[in-house]
């Protein structure tokens, strides 16, 4: 069997082996140094910043986290994206037993830490990095029961990422559909940039094997069924689907089918490039007087719909790095003056629809000025809010239905939140 992995290395800060696992015998602890050698010479090369690194007919695929390299070295032609996902989520996993992956906590739980290796790989192939799974078996606590335990159904099944046996009180499902918008405008009010990535959080607590359905106002899918669409569908691009989800199902009917994990996960992570009309625009005019004193006049307007409102609507202006004596007078909220940011941070808790407010702010600057001094650098405004009950794209759950053998009954919420991502301004 091609493509697998010799060994998985934990390194310290200075290239000496803490900890290594050998999976197929063909490769020893000696690659380890040569690795850190072949890496402190790629330091030197700006241009060279490759996760990978080849000498001898052995890849070295490696992260480095905080003070411990990571790294799996294969002879083999192996697949370099698949084993560096295997170490972040080799990582995730240490992180759940040690609180952080740390040189310290490798040092005083290696024990713990060569069981783990033994779990999350087989032979050079990647098995279990389930971190909720893994504590079922591999107890960090000293004392353990006599009793045998026998692995949970999760490591024999084809249910990777949910363990048998869970049971609740009460059964309830929580989807959270959350848009990030990133707007880039340029100091003409051109918008450059536009798009809104989003995704489909959940929290279940629920008994026993469910199975959920879920359905989108997906274009693909009403047009298959014959249903018009009128405006109400939306067409997502970049879909990226939790391991729970049936990707055959989808693929025949756009039906999202899955077993869910126990907790919180992302089921889905999609994204539209769509142009985006800016929820909140920001206008501001900067006046110099005498070389002394500046003056800034800013308007902020919602853009949408005067049914939602804003929450916790910050706009971060640039202010000149020696700038003193903020005189600042606000038609909504209240502002304050950060130097150590060179900006003035202005804070609106409720910004409903269709409303504009105003802000003038005074500033002082020192009256002499350095004839060859460095044109000063133009930050771009920068805006974060939240606006519950709204999606900028138009999505919609459509149904989440519950099925489980026992009959009991779940009650699912959605909500909708639409936020800031990188909102920036360039108008000054």
């Amino acid at each position: 069997m091609a493509g697998a992995a010799s060994a998985l290395f934990l390194l310290d800060i200075k290239g000496r082996v803490l900890i290594w696992r050998d999976y197929r015998g063909d490769v020893s602890a000696v690659q380890a140094e040569r690795f850190f050698t072949k890496l402190i010479e790629k330091e030197g090369d700006p241009q060279s910043q490759d996760p990978v690194v080849y000498d001898s007919g052995i890849s070295y695929m490696f992260i480095q986290h905080n003070n411990v390299y990571l790294m799996v070295a294969a002879r083999q032609n192996c697949n370099a994206a698949s084993l560096l996902s295997f170490l972040h989520r080799v990582v995730d996993v240490f992180k759940h037993y040690f609180e952080e992956l740390e040189e310290e906590s490798l040092r005083d739980n290696f024990v713990v830490v060569y069981e783990l290796l033994d779990e999350i790989m087989d032979f050079g192939y990647p098995q279990y990095t389930e971190a909720k799974i893994l504590s079922e078996f591999i107890k960090t606590d000293a004392y353990r029961m006599e009793v045998a335990q026998r692995p949970p159904m999760a490591v024999t099944n084809a249910v990777s990422w949910r363990s048998e046996g869970i049971n609740y009180k009460k059964n309830e499902v929580f989807l959270d559909v959350v848009e990030s918008v990133n707007i880039l405008v340029n100091s003409n009010g051109q918008i450059i940039r536009s798009d809104v990535v989003g995704a489909l959080k959940m929290r279940t607590y629920l008994s026993g094997m469910p199975e959920c359905k879920l359905g989108l106002n997906d274009r693909v899918l009403l047009e298959a069924q014959g249903r018009t669409t009128k405006g109400k569908a939306i067409d997502l691009e970049d879909i990226k689907f939790h391991q729970c989800v049936r990707l055959a199902r989808f693929e025949n009917d756009r039906t999202i089918s899955f077993i869910p994990p126990d907790g919180a996960f992302d089921l889905m992570t999609y994204r539209l490039s769509t142009q985006v009309k800016p929820l909140i625009w920001v206008e501001a005019q900067v006046e110099r007087h005498s070389k002394s004193r500046i003056e800034i006049m800013v308007k902020a307007r919602s853009q949408f719909k005067e049914r939602s409102t804003a929450t916790n609507v910050e706009i971060e202006l640039p202010v000149p790095a020696d700038a003193t004596n903020p005189n600042v007078r606000t038609s909504m909220g209240s502002a304050s003056y950060a130097p150590e940011n060179d900006a003035l941070c202005w804070k609106i808790r409720s910004f409903p629809g269709g409303k504009e407010y105003m802000l003038r702010a005074e500033f002082r600057l020192p009256s002499i000025t350095s004839e060859e001094a460095t044109p000063e650098r133009k930050a771009p405004i920068r805006v974060k809010f939240e606006i519950p009950y709204f999606t900028v794209s138009g999505i919609q759950v459509r149904y989440l239905k519950i099925i489980e053998k026992s009959g009991y009954q779940a009650l699912p919420w959605v909500r909708y939140i639409t936020m800031a991502g990188e909102y920036e301004l360039r108008l000054i």
